[in-house]
């Protein structure tokens, strides 16, 4: 499955870069982080998608506290 979602409180460039570093290390899972539109794009087997999703926010909550994905 792949999805695409809001990043809210998103407010530094090098942080989502070192997001998307970071997400694309876990196991199955393919992201990317546009910081201009503030957008993840998520990318992981329909089975763990939701469990993904959860792994992606802890990554980024761990870089910028304040920063939540919006689903």
């Amino acid at each position: 499955m792949k999805r695409s979602f809001k990043l809210e409180n998103l407010d530094c460039a090098h942080c989502a870069a070192k997001m998307e570093a970071g997400i694309n290390k876990l196991e199955g899972v393919t992201a990317s982080i546009n910081f201009m539109t503030a957008r993840l794009t998520l990318e992981a087997a329909d089975d763990i998608f939701n469990q993904s999703v959860d792994a992606a926010q802890k990554v980024i909550s761990g870089i910028e506290r304040d920063c939540k994905i919006e689903r």
